[in-house]
C-alpha cells in the first residue's frame, strides 16, 4: 500500500513538472522568437524560414538601431533609465512614509485619510482635467511628470500599509520606552524588517514607469525627453508617409528588413526589465502574501 502511494506521488510529481516546463516554454517562446527574428538574416526571414532558431545569425540589426540617429534609441534608453531609477526611489520613499503614518493606531485621522486615497483609486477624473492640473503645475514637457504625479500608487500603498500593520506593536512600544521618536522607529525598527515588501513594490514601480507610454506621449513633447517606449512606437508603428518607414538595408554582407529592425527594437526595450526579475523574484510571493493577509 505504501509503495503504491509513493508511485502515485512520483507520477503526480512527474506530470506536474512536465506541465510546468511546457507552460514555461510557452511563456518564454515569444521573447525568444523576437530575439531569433532580430538576429536572423533578412533573406531567410523574408522567405518565412525562421520558426525557432535564427537563420544566418547576425547582430547588425542592433548595431543599426543604435547607430541610426533618426531612431534616437540611445537617448530614449537613457531617459527611461533615469525616469525609472529616480521615480522608483521617490515612489518607495513617499509610499513607505505614507504607509507607516497610516498604519499607526495612535494617528487618529488614519481612517478617513485612507478613504481619500481609495476614492482617488476608484474614481478617475479623465485625461482632460488631468492635463489642466498638470499644466497648472508646469508638468507639460517636464521630465518630473514621470516622477512626481505617480509617487503614490494606492494599490501599493495598501499593500505596504497592511504589511506594516502585521509587524507586532511590541517592537514600537519597546523603542518608545528606549526613547526613540517616530522617525527613529520607522528607520531603525520597521525599515530593516521591510526589505521584502520594498523589493516587491520597487519592482512593480520600476516596471510601471519603464512601460509607461500614455503619460510621456501626452506630456513629453521634446525629442530629448522622450522615453524608450515612445522611441519603440516610432520604430514599430510605421506607415507609408512616415520618415521612419523601413526599407531593406544591407550592412556589410547582411541584409536587414523591417522585421529584423522592429524585433531588435522590441528586444532592446524588454531586456532591462527582464534582467531585473531574477534578482527580485524571490521576494514577490512572500511580499505580496504578507501584504494581503491582514486587513
Amino acid at each position: 500500500m505504501e509503495k503504491h502511494k509513493k508511485n502515485r506521488l512520483a507520477t503526480f510529481d512527474w506530470v506536474n513538472n512536465t506541465v510546468l516546463v511546457l507552460v514555461s516554454l510557452i511563456c518564454v517562446y515569444p521573447f525568444l522568437y523576437v530575439l531569433f527574428v532580430a538576429t536572423s538574416d533578412g533573406v531567410p526571414l523574408a522567405l518565412g524560414q525562421v520558426t525557432f532558431l535564427p537563420k544566418g545569425f547576425q547582430l547588425r540589426s542592433f548595431e543599426y538601431i543604435f547607430q541610426n540617429p533618426r531612431f534616437n534609441v540611445g537617448q530614449g534608453l537613457l531617459n527611461s533609465f533615469l525616469y525609472t531609477l529616480l521615480g522608483t526611489a521617490v515612489a518607495l520613499v513617499v509610499t513607505y512614509i505614507t504607509a507607516f503614518t497610516l498604519s499607526r493606531k495612535r494617528f487618529v485621522h488614519r481612517h478617513w485619510m485612507m478613504r481619500l486615497f481609495i476614492i482617488t483609486w476608484v474614481f478617475d477624473a479623465g485625461i482632460i482635467p488631468q492635463y489642466i492640473v498638470y499644466n497648472m503645475f508646469h508638468f507639460v514637457d517636464n521630465p518630473w511628470v514621470m516622477i512626481i504625479p505617480g509617487a503614490i500608487n494606492t494599490q501599493f500603498l495598501i499593500i505596504a500599509r497592511t504589511f506594516l500593520l502585521g509587524i507586532p506593536d511590541e517592537l514600537e512600544e519597546a523603542a518608545f520606552i528606549d526613547g526613540a521618536n517616530d522617525i527613529q522607529i520607522m528607520c531603525q525598527v520597521y525599515l530593516p524588517l521591510s526589505v521584502t515588501i520594498l523589493a516587491t513594490l520597487g519592482t512593480f514601480y520600476a516596471v510601471s514607469i519603464w512601460n509607461q507610454y500614455l503619460i510621456p506621449q501626452i506630456y513629453l513633447k521634446s525629442n530629448e525627453l522622450k522615453t524608450i517606449q515612445q522611441v519603440l512606437k516610432n520604430v514599430v508603428i510605421t506607415d507609408g508617409s512616415s520618415d521612419t518607414t523601413f526599407r531593406n538595408v544591407v550592412v556589410g554582407d547582411v541584409t536587414l528588413n523591417q522585421h529584423n529592425l522592429k524585433s531588435a527594437a522590441i528586444f532592446i526595450t524588454m531586456l532591462p526589465i527582464v534582467l531585473v526579475y531574477p534578482f527580485v523574484q524571490k521576494y514577490f510571493k512572500k511580499g505580496i502574501l504578507i501584504g494581503s493577509v491582514k486587513g
